[in-house]
Formats: structure tokens, C-alpha cells, sequence
């Protein structure tokens, strides 16, 4: 979807990335690495997105590899909120096609959007998800999920009586969950405010 509109799938994960961990330097190799992507192909995006003024090249911290150069998202680029608000709206689609590809394996009952989903991703989840499923079909899904973001997600996976359970006693791992900013794309308990 967003290759279409940025160009290339080498250029939206390197932007996701960079718009996701916006505090964070990062150089070419590691990139290539994590993203699993050509260096070459790093390179050009890279020198695209500082010609363009959304990276610019930053001064490493000492501990850097020698020869190495850093870059970091340019706050200050003029279109930085728009495309930081298209960018984390395209991982909400991504979430929606969990839901959808979940439905199809269970009955979910709960499914909220958090941490990278929606640019926060210091909290402690990405995913919460209540649902009696198969784990390895579930498991199956988030890896999905990971090859399309191109990173890790951390979730969470209750069966609906533990689920219950924890909010009825008030359990401050969910509770936290919920009161963090949060988008919730599936809630079959109309009495509880997710």
C-alpha cells in the first residue's frame, strides 16, 4: 500500500523506522540488517531521504564503528507530523489485517492496537489480543504481522476468563495497557470501557 505512494518497499521501511524510533541513529549496515535489505538499496534511500531534508547525518556517540556513518530523522522537516501520522495510519491498517486474518482461524474478543501501532513504542506491548485460538496458527499470524512491519512485535494473548479475571482484580499490567494511549479495533465486552 504505502510502496505505491513512497516509491519502494526499501524506502517505507527505512522511513518506518526512522518515524517509529524518531530519538534513535542509525547507519547502513544495521539497517540492511535489521530490515533485511540490500545495502546498496539503504544507501539510495538514504542519500533520497537526506537530499530531501527528512534525515540528516549525525555525529556518532564514540561507541560507533569506525567509518560508519549515522543518520537521524530531521525533526524540523517541514512535512515530518504529516508523514509520521501516514505512516503510523498504514500500521493501524496492518493491525486490521490481523484482525481480519485472525477471524479466520477464531472468535477473537479483543483486540487492541498499542506501543509502535500508534508511535509510542517505549510501552509494553504492541498487541493485546483475547481470544481462545491455536497458539502455533496464532504465532503463524504475528510473524506475518512482524515481515510486514519489518520488526519485532510484542503482544500479549489471553484467554477470555484470565482476560476477565485481571480486570476484574484490577491487574496493573492491563490496566496500564488500557490507559495508555491505545486503539482498540475489536471489543466484544460492551460493558468495559477498552
Amino acid at each position: 500500500m504505502l510502496e505505491s505512494l513512497f516509491g519502494s518497499k526499501s524506502r517505507v521501511k527505512i522511513l518506518s523506522i526512522f518515524l517509529l524510533n524518531p530519538a534513535n541513529n542509525y547507519y547502513l549496515r544495521q539497517l540492511a540488517r535489521d530490515l533485511k535489505l540490500q545495502v546498496n538499496s539503504v544507501r539510495r534511500e538514504i542519500q533520497n531521504l537526506q537530499n530531501l531534508g527528512l534525515l540528516k547525518e549525525v555525529p556518532g556517540n564514540g561507541s560507533e564503528l569506525k567509518g560508519e556513518k549515522y543518520y537521524r530523522l530531521n525533526p524540523s522537516f517541514i512535512l515530518f507530523a504529516e508523514i509520521k501520522a501516514l505512516i503510523l495510519k498504514a500500521q493501524a491498517l496492518y493491525g486490521q489485517e490481523f484482525l481480519e486474518d485472525l477471524q479466520d482461524i477464531c472468535v477473537p474478543e479483543v483486540l487492541v492496537l498499542s506501543g509502535l501501532f500508534v508511535g509510542e513504542p517505549e510501552l509494553p506491548i504492541d498487541l493485546l489480543v483475547v481470544a481462545k485460538v491455536n497458539r502455533v496458527k496464532f504465532l503463524e499470524l504475528v510473524k506475518k504481522l512482524e515481515r510486514r512491519l519489518s520488526r519485532e512485535i510484542n503482544f500479549t494473548l489471553l484467554e477470555e476468563k484470565d482476560f476477565l479475571y485481571r480486570i476484574e482484580i484490577a491487574d496493573v499490567f492491563i490496566y496500564k495497557t488500557l490507559k495508555s494511549v491505545h486503539l482498540t479495533l475489536l471489543n466484544n465486552y460492551r460493558h468495559l470501557d477498552i
